[in-house]
């Protein structure tokens, strides 16, 4: 663990602020910054070097798109792609820009069951959502079809969203969004392309249309690229009878497909 991370640890468990099985954990498995594998103080945080090569997307930006401007242009500015073809979300919100280390973190919850870092992830769309899960009645994972969800033994989209509803205290909803059509895999599609992968692969329950009908409902994502899929999930949503539908993801992807 090295010298620091000896004594940050052994002064926390003087201090109560962790248990001694906790310090055996860190001990056996010593914390580690997910993004470069160098020592750190404690699980679940990056190194200063990665922390400083996060691009978070703060203020100003688009209020329906989320879109990152570069310069302030006062509030309630609307990007030009909201305004020429408006989506069918009410607005949009990510934590970070998909590149660096950032997309390291995505590929590695989402391929390489690191679900340990959902907490840290989500814990930073909480702080993006710009008071949309505060207000929002429930929340809503973007579900994987049951296939896929067997071979990968997990959703990642469903991970970020529960431990969003543990850090709010707001219901998840896992079981009332699913998909119903195994689609192929959106990366390296293009734009058309994944329209046309999504049409129609999310459907509702009757029975539990009950859970969002005049509903403000969060649904949630790993990365934001063309929206195709969440406006997918969105038009579902909102045909149940959701009132407003905010969508949240880790990451955006600015000027490209991944």
């Amino acid at each position: 663990m090295g010298i620091i991370g000896d004594e940050i640890t052994l002064s926390r468990l003087r201090a109560g602020l962790v248990k001694p099985w906790q310090m055996l954990a860190d001990l056996v498995y010593p914390p580690a910054c997910p993004g470069c594998g160098a020592s750190t103080g404690a699980h679940r945080s990056l190194c200063p070097t990665c922390w400083s090569g996060v691009r978070f997307i703060e203020r100003p930006y688009c209020e329906v798109l989320g879109s990152p401007f570069t310069h302030d242009l006062g509030s309630g500015i609307l990007s030009a792609e909201a305004i020429a073809d408006p989506p069918v979300f009410d607005r949009l919100r990510s934590a970070a820009i998909h590149d660096g280390v950032v997309r390291d973190l995505v590929l590695g919850l989402k391929y390489r069951d690191r679900t340990d870092l959902a907490p840290m992830m989500a814990g930073w769309m909480l702080r993006a959502s710009d008071g949309m899960v505060a207000a929002c009645d429930a929340i809503i994972p973007v579900p994987l079809h049951r296939a896929r969800l067997f071979s990968r033994k997990y959703n990642q989209a469903a991970e970020l969203a529960r431990h969003l509803a543990r850090l709010s205290g707001k219901p998840l909803l896992a079981a009332t969004l699913l998909r119903t059509k195994r689609t192929s895999q959106q990366v390296g599609l293009g734009a058309k392309a994944r329209l046309d992968n999504v049409r129609g692969a999310f459907a509702i329950p009757e029975a539990r249309t009950v859970d969002i009908l005049d509903r403000r409902v969060v649904l949630i994502d790993d990365v934001y690229t063309t929206g195709a899929t969440v406006a997918a999930a969105t038009r579902v949503l909102k045909k149940a009878g959701a009132s407003d539908v905010t969508v949240l993801t880790f990451a955006r992807a600015v000027g490209e497909l991944i």
